[in-house]
């Protein structure tokens, strides 16, 4: 860890929640070549997938259930606080939400980018993190002329 606090290079958060939210970052991975990147799920067998980069695991958790929501937030805010990444970036649910917010808060660059999954409208939490995302996207043309998000492909 400590290498990752004395290296010039860009510190990235990488924030998912397990299936199709992870592997679309995982389609990400080339953005991050120059990067120190710390990978973030809620499922530990996702370890292997990132070639020995650090990674961290969560807890799960989902609206129907507060406490384990406020456990989860104050797991993401610990490894926010812990690792000052300088830019976050999720592509979904709770727990890329509450980086986006620690982040931002923290002084991070925050990018979201909501499911490919959500072609209707944006996810619940891609509409709670546009206030705390200095980049918010979808991956659907339709969906960024109704909310306003931003749009420049897809990613699967």
């Amino acid at each position: 860890m400590r290498k990752l606090f004395r290296s010039r290079r860009r510190r990235v958060l990488a924030v998912a929640s397990r299936g199709g939210h992870w592997v679309q970052l995982l389609r990400l991975l080339p953005a991050f070549d120059n990067c120190n990147v710390v990978y973030v799920s809620t499922d530990e067998g996702y370890r292997d997938q990132v070639d020995g980069a650090p990674f961290r695991t969560l807890p799960d958790a989902s609206r129907w259930n507060k406490l384990a929501m406020m456990r989860l937030a104050l797991c993401v805010a610990w490894l926010v606080i812990r690792y000052r990444p300088m830019v976050v970036i999720s592509t979904g649910a709770a727990p890329g939400f509450f980086a986006v917010v620690f982040g931002k808060v923290l002084g991070a660059r925050t990018i979201w980018l909501d499911s490919i999954a959500n072609a209707e409208k944006m996810s619940l939490s891609g509409e709670k993190a546009k206030p705390f995302a200095d980049l918010w996207m979808t991956q659907w043309p339709q969906v960024a002329a109704r909310s306003g998000a931003s749009y420049s492909g897809a990613i699967l």
